[in-house]
Protein backbone atom coordinates (compact mmCIF):
# COMPACT_ATOMS: atom_id res chain seq x y z
CA UNK A 1 0.00 0.00 0.00
CA UNK A 2 0.79 3.67 -0.38
CA UNK A 3 1.90 4.93 2.94
CA UNK A 4 -0.91 7.14 3.47
CA UNK A 5 -3.55 3.87 3.05
CA UNK A 6 -1.23 2.12 5.15
CA UNK A 7 -1.55 4.45 7.81
CA UNK A 8 -5.71 5.02 7.48
CA UNK A 9 -5.64 1.11 7.43
CA UNK A 10 -3.70 1.50 10.87
CA UNK A 11 -6.18 3.43 12.41
CA UNK A 12 -9.00 1.41 11.48
CA UNK A 13 -7.21 -1.58 13.25
CA UNK A 14 -7.13 0.26 16.66
CA UNK A 15 -10.60 1.55 15.81
CA UNK A 16 -11.32 -1.83 16.47
CA UNK A 17 -9.68 -2.11 19.82
CA UNK A 18 -8.71 -5.99 18.87
CA UNK A 19 -4.91 -6.42 20.48
CA UNK A 20 -3.67 -9.55 19.34
CA UNK A 21 -4.78 -12.58 17.07
CA UNK A 22 -5.32 -13.01 13.86
CA UNK A 23 -7.26 -10.33 11.77
CA UNK A 24 -7.68 -9.23 7.94
CA UNK A 25 -8.20 -6.51 5.51
CA UNK A 26 -10.13 -6.40 2.43
CA UNK A 27 -10.51 -4.24 -0.01
CA UNK A 28 -12.83 -2.75 -2.67
CA UNK A 29 -12.22 -2.66 -6.15
CA UNK A 30 -12.01 -0.67 -9.49
CA UNK A 31 -12.99 -2.26 -13.13
CA UNK A 32 -10.85 -0.16 -15.29
CA UNK A 33 -12.53 -2.07 -17.83
CA UNK A 34 -15.47 -5.15 -18.21
CA UNK A 35 -18.74 -3.38 -17.92
CA UNK A 36 -20.77 -6.28 -17.44
CA UNK A 37 -19.02 -8.77 -19.11
CA UNK A 38 -18.38 -11.16 -16.05
CA UNK A 39 -21.11 -13.67 -15.88
CA UNK A 40 -21.40 -13.39 -19.28
CA UNK A 41 -17.93 -15.38 -19.76
CA UNK A 42 -15.74 -12.12 -20.83
CA UNK A 43 -13.09 -10.31 -19.52
CA UNK A 44 -12.22 -7.62 -17.22
CA UNK A 45 -9.39 -5.21 -16.14
CA UNK A 46 -9.53 -5.11 -12.78
CA UNK A 47 -7.38 -3.60 -9.97
CA UNK A 48 -7.90 -3.53 -5.91
CA UNK A 49 -8.62 -0.21 -4.12
CA UNK A 50 -7.06 0.69 -1.06
CA UNK A 51 -9.53 1.42 1.04
CA UNK A 52 -11.65 -1.22 2.66
CA UNK A 53 -12.80 -3.78 5.49
CA UNK A 54 -10.27 -3.94 8.55
CA UNK A 55 -11.68 -7.33 10.26
CA UNK A 56 -11.05 -8.96 13.12
CA UNK A 57 -12.61 -11.72 14.85
CA UNK A 58 -13.45 -14.40 18.00
CA UNK A 59 -13.93 -17.60 17.73
CA UNK A 60 -17.30 -18.86 19.57
CA UNK A 61 -18.17 -22.50 21.44
CA UNK A 62 -21.94 -22.13 19.87
CA UNK A 63 -23.45 -21.54 16.47
CA UNK A 64 -24.04 -18.04 16.90
CA UNK A 65 -22.17 -14.74 14.93
CA UNK A 66 -22.29 -11.50 16.01
CA UNK A 67 -20.94 -8.57 14.03
CA UNK A 68 -20.58 -5.06 15.19
CA UNK A 69 -19.19 -2.11 13.57
CA UNK A 70 -16.83 -0.55 15.79
CA UNK A 71 -17.41 2.91 13.98
CA UNK A 72 -20.59 3.51 14.09
CA UNK A 73 -22.16 0.58 17.59
CA UNK A 74 -24.25 -0.75 15.12
CA UNK A 75 -24.35 -4.49 15.56
CA UNK A 76 -26.39 -7.84 14.23
CA UNK A 77 -26.51 -11.12 15.59
CA UNK A 78 -27.63 -14.78 14.32
CA UNK A 79 -28.00 -18.40 14.33
CA UNK A 80 -25.54 -20.19 11.82
CA UNK A 81 -28.21 -21.38 8.89
CA UNK A 82 -30.80 -18.32 10.25
CA UNK A 83 -32.06 -16.65 6.55
CA UNK A 84 -32.34 -12.74 6.95
CA UNK A 85 -34.02 -10.92 4.43
CA UNK A 86 -33.65 -7.32 5.50
CA UNK A 87 -30.26 -4.53 6.12
CA UNK A 88 -26.48 -5.12 5.86
CA UNK A 89 -26.63 -8.64 8.46
CA UNK A 90 -28.38 -10.52 5.19
CA UNK A 91 -24.96 -10.52 3.18
CA UNK A 92 -22.71 -12.11 6.45
CA UNK A 93 -25.89 -14.38 6.92
CA UNK A 94 -26.15 -15.42 3.72
CA UNK A 95 -22.15 -16.56 3.35
CA UNK A 96 -22.62 -18.36 7.04
CA UNK A 97 -25.72 -20.14 5.73
CA UNK A 98 -24.12 -21.35 2.59
CA UNK A 99 -20.86 -22.76 4.24
CA UNK A 100 -23.41 -24.65 6.80
CA UNK A 101 -25.10 -26.06 4.10
CA UNK A 102 -22.26 -27.42 2.78
CA UNK A 103 -20.66 -28.75 6.07
CA UNK A 104 -17.55 -26.13 6.38
CA UNK A 105 -18.93 -24.48 9.31
CA UNK A 106 -19.66 -26.00 12.98
CA UNK A 107 -18.93 -22.54 15.18
CA UNK A 108 -19.87 -19.18 14.99
CA UNK A 109 -17.56 -15.92 16.06
CA UNK A 110 -17.80 -12.57 17.32
CA UNK A 111 -16.36 -10.29 14.44
CA UNK A 112 -15.41 -6.74 14.34
CA UNK A 113 -15.27 -4.60 11.51
CA UNK A 114 -14.59 -1.21 10.46
CA UNK A 115 -14.39 0.23 6.57
CA UNK A 116 -13.64 3.42 5.24
CA UNK A 117 -14.75 2.02 1.66
CA UNK A 118 -18.04 3.97 0.63
CA UNK A 119 -20.92 2.02 0.60
CA UNK A 120 -23.19 1.24 -2.75
CA UNK A 121 -20.70 2.98 -4.67
CA UNK A 122 -19.35 0.73 -7.48
CA UNK A 123 -16.68 -0.69 -5.76
CA UNK A 124 -18.08 -3.85 -4.44
CA UNK A 125 -18.30 -2.76 -1.09
CA UNK A 126 -20.96 -6.00 -0.88
CA UNK A 127 -18.79 -8.59 -2.45
CA UNK A 128 -16.04 -7.20 0.30
CA UNK A 129 -18.12 -8.04 3.00
CA UNK A 130 -18.99 -11.24 1.77
CA UNK A 131 -15.28 -11.88 1.20
CA UNK A 132 -14.52 -10.40 4.81
CA UNK A 133 -16.87 -12.64 6.62
CA UNK A 134 -15.73 -15.51 5.00
CA UNK A 135 -11.84 -14.90 5.72
CA UNK A 136 -13.35 -14.42 9.91
CA UNK A 137 -15.21 -17.28 9.73
CA UNK A 138 -13.25 -19.92 8.06
CA UNK A 139 -9.27 -18.17 7.58
CA UNK A 140 -7.53 -18.58 3.91
CA UNK A 141 -9.09 -20.20 0.78
CA UNK A 142 -8.87 -24.20 1.02
CA UNK A 143 -6.29 -25.86 -1.28
CA UNK A 144 -8.40 -25.51 -4.27
CA UNK A 145 -7.12 -21.84 -4.16
CA UNK A 146 -8.16 -17.82 -3.86
CA UNK A 147 -9.20 -18.06 -7.94
CA UNK A 148 -11.74 -20.96 -6.82
CA UNK A 149 -12.74 -19.38 -3.38
CA UNK A 150 -14.03 -16.29 -5.63
CA UNK A 151 -16.51 -18.20 -8.00
CA UNK A 152 -17.58 -19.88 -4.61
CA UNK A 153 -18.45 -17.03 -2.81
CA UNK A 154 -19.93 -15.36 -6.32
CA UNK A 155 -21.85 -17.94 -6.15
CA UNK A 156 -22.91 -17.49 -2.37
CA UNK A 157 -24.11 -14.24 -3.18
CA UNK A 158 -26.95 -15.27 -5.42
CA UNK A 159 -27.94 -16.27 -1.91
CA UNK A 160 -29.31 -12.47 -2.03
CA UNK A 161 -30.94 -12.24 -5.16
CA UNK A 162 -28.25 -10.41 -7.35
CA UNK A 163 -27.31 -12.52 -10.51
CA UNK A 164 -23.97 -11.19 -11.31
CA UNK A 165 -20.25 -12.57 -11.70
CA UNK A 166 -17.05 -13.20 -10.01
CA UNK A 167 -15.37 -10.14 -11.08
CA UNK A 168 -15.76 -8.30 -8.02
CA UNK A 169 -14.36 -11.35 -5.65
CA UNK A 170 -11.99 -11.99 -7.79
CA UNK A 171 -10.63 -8.47 -7.78
CA UNK A 172 -10.68 -8.47 -4.20
CA UNK A 173 -8.94 -11.78 -3.53
CA UNK A 174 -6.41 -12.11 -6.44
CA UNK A 175 -5.54 -8.66 -7.65
CA UNK A 176 -1.82 -7.67 -6.93
CA UNK A 177 -0.37 -4.49 -5.46
CA UNK A 178 0.66 -2.34 -8.40
CA UNK A 179 -0.60 -3.70 -11.40
CA UNK A 180 -3.82 -3.90 -13.26
CA UNK A 181 -4.90 -7.65 -13.98
CA UNK A 182 -6.97 -8.87 -16.54
CA UNK A 183 -8.98 -11.50 -16.24
CA UNK A 184 -11.66 -13.54 -18.09
CA UNK A 185 -14.23 -15.89 -16.20
CA UNK A 186 -16.51 -18.70 -16.21
CA UNK A 187 -14.13 -20.34 -15.30
CA UNK A 188 -12.16 -17.71 -13.86
CA UNK A 189 -8.39 -17.48 -15.33
CA UNK A 190 -5.82 -14.45 -15.22
CA UNK A 191 -4.38 -13.43 -18.08
CA UNK A 192 -2.15 -10.98 -17.95
CA UNK A 193 -1.44 -8.62 -15.53
CA UNK A 194 -0.04 -4.87 -16.41
CA UNK A 195 1.85 -2.71 -14.25
CA UNK A 196 0.01 0.46 -13.12
CA UNK A 197 1.95 3.68 -14.01
CA UNK A 198 3.83 5.25 -11.38
CA UNK A 199 3.93 8.63 -13.16
CA UNK A 200 0.04 8.40 -12.81
CA UNK A 201 -2.99 8.53 -9.95
CA UNK A 202 -6.07 6.94 -9.93
CA UNK A 203 -8.66 9.62 -8.73
CA UNK A 204 -12.00 8.25 -7.68
CA UNK A 205 -15.10 10.21 -7.40
CA UNK A 206 -18.25 8.64 -5.39
CA UNK A 207 -21.19 10.55 -7.35
CA UNK A 208 -23.18 10.10 -4.00
CA UNK A 209 -25.98 8.35 -6.02
CA UNK A 210 -26.37 4.72 -4.12
CA UNK A 211 -25.21 2.31 -6.94
CA UNK A 212 -26.95 -0.62 -5.06
CA UNK A 213 -27.57 -4.63 -6.13
CA UNK A 214 -29.97 -4.80 -3.90
CA UNK A 215 -33.40 -3.52 -3.21
CA UNK A 216 -34.70 -1.72 -5.61
CA UNK A 217 -31.68 -1.26 -7.76
CA UNK A 218 -31.86 -5.36 -8.40
CA UNK A 219 -34.34 -5.52 -10.82
CA UNK A 220 -32.36 -2.79 -12.63
CA UNK A 221 -29.32 -4.46 -12.70
CA UNK A 222 -30.62 -8.29 -12.88
CA UNK A 223 -32.18 -6.95 -16.40
CA UNK A 224 -29.01 -6.24 -17.86
CA UNK A 225 -27.98 -9.47 -16.93
CA UNK A 226 -31.13 -11.21 -18.37
CA UNK A 227 -30.48 -9.79 -21.68
CA UNK A 228 -27.30 -11.71 -21.97
CA UNK A 229 -29.17 -14.89 -21.46
CA UNK A 230 -31.71 -14.42 -23.65
CA UNK A 231 -29.28 -13.69 -26.59
CA UNK A 232 -27.31 -16.62 -25.49
CA UNK A 233 -30.77 -18.83 -25.97
CA UNK A 234 -31.51 -17.25 -29.28
CA UNK A 235 -28.28 -18.57 -30.15
CA UNK A 236 -28.62 -22.03 -28.63
CA UNK A 237 -32.15 -22.20 -30.31
CA UNK A 238 -30.85 -21.53 -34.04
CA UNK A 239 -27.43 -23.13 -33.70
CA UNK A 240 -28.25 -26.54 -32.07
CA UNK A 241 -25.68 -26.16 -29.69
CA UNK A 242 -25.65 -25.94 -25.89
CA UNK A 243 -22.87 -22.73 -25.56
CA UNK A 244 -22.51 -21.95 -22.11
CA UNK A 245 -21.63 -18.64 -21.57
CA UNK A 246 -21.70 -15.83 -24.24
CA UNK A 247 -18.60 -15.30 -24.61
CA UNK A 248 -18.66 -19.31 -25.86
CA UNK A 249 -21.59 -18.80 -28.18
CA UNK A 250 -19.19 -15.25 -29.84
CA UNK A 251 -16.11 -17.79 -30.00
CA UNK A 252 -18.34 -20.23 -32.25
CA UNK A 253 -19.76 -17.49 -34.83
CA UNK A 254 -22.70 -16.68 -32.93
CA UNK A 255 -21.98 -13.24 -33.50
CA UNK A 256 -22.30 -12.04 -36.99
CA UNK A 257 -25.90 -14.29 -37.46
CA UNK A 258 -27.44 -13.11 -33.76
CA UNK A 259 -26.61 -9.26 -35.60
CA UNK A 260 -29.11 -9.94 -38.65
CA UNK A 261 -31.90 -10.85 -36.57
CA UNK A 262 -31.71 -9.55 -32.84
CA UNK A 263 -34.30 -7.57 -32.21
CA UNK A 264 -32.59 -3.19 -31.52
CA UNK A 265 -32.02 -3.59 -27.69
CA UNK A 266 -30.13 -7.39 -27.80
CA UNK A 267 -28.55 -5.98 -30.59
CA UNK A 268 -26.92 -3.37 -28.89
CA UNK A 269 -25.87 -5.53 -25.54
CA UNK A 270 -24.52 -8.44 -28.11
CA UNK A 271 -22.28 -5.07 -29.82
CA UNK A 272 -21.54 -3.82 -26.20
CA UNK A 273 -20.39 -7.42 -24.88
CA UNK A 274 -18.38 -8.28 -27.83
CA UNK A 275 -16.69 -5.33 -28.47
CA UNK A 276 -16.01 -4.46 -24.20
CA UNK A 277 -14.70 -8.02 -23.83
CA UNK A 278 -12.93 -8.97 -27.56
CA UNK A 279 -11.91 -5.78 -28.77
CA UNK A 280 -11.57 -2.93 -26.35
CA UNK A 281 -9.97 -4.44 -22.84
CA UNK A 282 -7.29 -6.23 -24.87
CA UNK A 283 -6.46 -3.52 -26.72
CA UNK A 284 -6.70 -1.12 -23.83
CA UNK A 285 -4.27 -3.13 -21.96
CA UNK A 286 -1.66 -3.32 -24.34
CA UNK A 287 -1.76 0.48 -25.16
CA UNK A 288 -0.96 0.36 -21.24
CA UNK A 289 2.04 -2.41 -21.34
CA UNK A 290 2.95 -0.01 -24.40
CA UNK A 291 2.71 3.46 -22.26
CA UNK A 292 0.87 4.88 -25.30
CA UNK A 293 -1.89 6.54 -22.80
CA UNK A 294 -3.82 8.49 -26.24
CA UNK A 295 -4.88 5.18 -27.09
CA UNK A 296 -5.39 3.52 -23.95
CA UNK A 297 -8.00 6.73 -23.31
CA UNK A 298 -9.46 6.38 -26.84
CA UNK A 299 -10.35 2.71 -26.00
CA UNK A 300 -11.66 3.83 -21.96
CA UNK A 301 -14.30 6.33 -23.79
CA UNK A 302 -15.23 3.94 -26.28
CA UNK A 303 -16.30 1.57 -23.12
CA UNK A 304 -18.52 4.39 -21.76
CA UNK A 305 -19.63 5.38 -24.55
CA UNK A 306 -20.59 1.76 -24.95
CA UNK A 307 -22.40 1.44 -21.71
CA UNK A 308 -24.38 4.82 -22.35
CA UNK A 309 -25.91 3.89 -25.40
CA UNK A 310 -26.37 0.00 -25.02
CA UNK A 311 -26.27 -1.02 -21.19
CA UNK A 312 -28.46 1.40 -20.23
CA UNK A 313 -27.22 1.95 -16.45
CA UNK A 314 -25.53 5.29 -16.86
CA UNK A 315 -27.55 8.06 -14.90
CA UNK A 316 -26.34 11.81 -15.39
CA UNK A 317 -24.37 11.95 -12.75
CA UNK A 318 -21.96 9.53 -14.14
CA UNK A 319 -22.00 10.60 -17.33
CA UNK A 320 -21.30 14.26 -16.50
CA UNK A 321 -18.24 12.76 -14.12
CA UNK A 322 -16.92 11.13 -17.10
CA UNK A 323 -16.47 13.93 -19.19
CA UNK A 324 -15.40 16.54 -16.86
CA UNK A 325 -12.85 14.78 -15.76
CA UNK A 326 -11.64 14.38 -19.42
CA UNK A 327 -12.46 18.18 -20.33
CA UNK A 328 -10.09 18.55 -16.88
CA UNK A 329 -7.11 16.69 -18.44
CA UNK A 330 -7.53 13.36 -17.20
CA UNK A 331 -5.58 10.50 -19.45
CA UNK A 332 -8.78 8.41 -19.52
CA UNK A 333 -12.43 8.32 -17.25
CA UNK A 334 -15.12 6.17 -16.89
CA UNK A 335 -17.73 4.90 -15.25
CA UNK A 336 -17.37 1.50 -13.33
CA UNK A 337 -19.11 -1.51 -12.16
CA UNK A 338 -22.85 -2.17 -12.08
CA UNK A 339 -23.64 0.80 -12.82
CA UNK A 340 -27.35 2.65 -11.88
CA UNK A 341 -25.47 5.14 -9.64
CA UNK A 342 -21.86 4.44 -8.01
CA UNK A 343 -18.65 6.41 -9.19
CA UNK A 344 -15.96 7.31 -12.03
CA UNK A 345 -12.50 6.65 -12.20
CA UNK A 346 -9.79 8.85 -13.84
CA UNK A 347 -6.10 8.50 -14.82
CA UNK A 348 -4.11 11.57 -14.47
CA UNK A 349 -0.52 12.71 -14.01
CA UNK A 350 0.47 12.23 -10.63
CA UNK A 351 2.12 15.40 -9.84
CA UNK A 352 -1.57 16.76 -11.53
CA UNK A 353 -3.78 14.64 -9.37
CA UNK A 354 -4.29 16.98 -5.73
CA UNK A 355 -5.43 19.77 -8.19
CA UNK A 356 -7.14 17.46 -10.45
CA UNK A 357 -9.13 15.88 -7.49
CA UNK A 358 -10.30 19.72 -6.35
CA UNK A 359 -11.42 21.18 -9.96
CA UNK A 360 -13.14 17.58 -10.57
CA UNK A 361 -14.77 17.63 -7.37
CA UNK A 362 -15.79 21.73 -7.16
CA UNK A 363 -17.17 21.23 -10.96
CA UNK A 364 -19.35 18.18 -10.08
CA UNK A 365 -20.58 19.75 -6.88
CA UNK A 366 -21.29 22.69 -8.30
CA UNK A 367 -23.61 20.94 -11.41
CA UNK A 368 -25.48 18.41 -8.84
CA UNK A 369 -25.58 20.66 -5.46
CA UNK A 370 -28.18 18.08 -4.33
CA UNK A 371 -25.32 15.01 -3.93
CA UNK A 372 -22.71 17.72 -2.68
CA UNK A 373 -22.83 16.09 1.00
CA UNK A 374 -22.49 12.21 -0.23
CA UNK A 375 -20.36 13.01 -2.88
CA UNK A 376 -16.46 11.89 -2.35
CA UNK A 377 -13.44 12.13 -4.25
CA UNK A 378 -9.81 10.61 -3.45
CA UNK A 379 -6.43 9.06 -4.75
CA UNK A 380 -5.96 5.39 -4.29
CA UNK A 381 -3.04 3.04 -6.33
CA UNK A 382 -3.76 -0.29 -7.34
CA UNK A 383 -3.57 -1.65 -3.99
CA UNK A 384 -2.90 -5.72 -2.43
CA UNK A 385 -5.66 -7.90 -2.54
CA UNK A 386 -7.09 -9.24 1.27
CA UNK A 387 -4.30 -9.46 3.68
CA UNK A 388 -4.07 -11.13 6.27
CA UNK A 389 -3.36 -9.29 9.18
CA UNK A 390 -1.29 -10.04 12.77
CA UNK A 391 -2.14 -8.30 15.87
CA UNK A 392 0.57 -7.53 18.24
CA UNK A 393 -0.18 -5.52 21.33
Amino acid sequence: MSAGAAAAKAQLFAVLGARAGRAWFVPGRIELLGKHTDYAGGRSLLCAVERGFCVAATPRRDRRVQLTDARTGESAEFTIGELLTANWARYPATVARRLAVDGKLDYGSDILFASDLPPAAGMSSSSAFVVATYLALCGEAGPEGREALAAYLAATEVGVGTHGGSEDHTAILCCKAGRWSQYRFCPTRLEQTVAAPEDMALVIGVSGVAASKAGAAQADYNRAAAATAQILSTWNEVSGRHDATLAAAVAAGAYEPLLAQLPNALRARLEQFHNESDVWIPAAAFAAREGDWQSFGEFVACSQAGAEAALGNQIPETVALAASARRLGAVAASAFGAGFGGSVWALVPGGAAAAFRAAWQREYQKAFAAHAVESLFFESAAGPAALQIELEG
